[in-house]
């Protein structure tokens, strides 16, 4: 089992940045790919970033494409979200995930572990 946690959401103005950060405990995270997803009110939680075991290989969804960076910290079970140039559109409930799954997955389905997310308003 992973239990997922995370931090540093908040209240940011549009153009600002934040970090969120996911910490894991229970087991290490080295044998998965970690992601984020959101989940903004009354839409589907939808895929945001991922990366992989070693921390070679990322993805993200074109809305994250040049703005939004994921990194790995597996010695510190940690994952980060750098997100910068933020728009009142990225406003949403964040969610760190684990997934045993040695592509580039961007499903709910493929993800085995889930933090309970933290928000993130960007106000206009």
């Amino acid at each position: 089992q992973v239990q997922l946690v995370e931090s540093g959401g908040g209240l940011v103005q549009a153009g600002g940045s934040l970090k969120l950060t996911c910490a894991a405990s229970g087991r290490t995270i080295s044998p998965y790919t970690m992601g984020w997803f959101r989940q903004a009110s009354g839409k589907e939680r939808e895929f945001v970033a991922s990366i992989s075991r070693a921390a070679g290989n990322t993805d993200y969804a074109d809305s994250a494409k040049g703005r939004f960076t994921i990194s790995r910290d597996t010695a510190k079970r940690m994952v980060f979200l750098q997100m910068n140039s933020l728009e009142p559109d990225d406003t949403a409930r964040y969610y760190c995930a684990a997934a045993n799954d040695y592509g580039f997955p961007r499903l709910r389905i493929q993800y085995d572990y889930w933090g309970q997310g933290t928000q993130v308003t960007v106000s206009s």
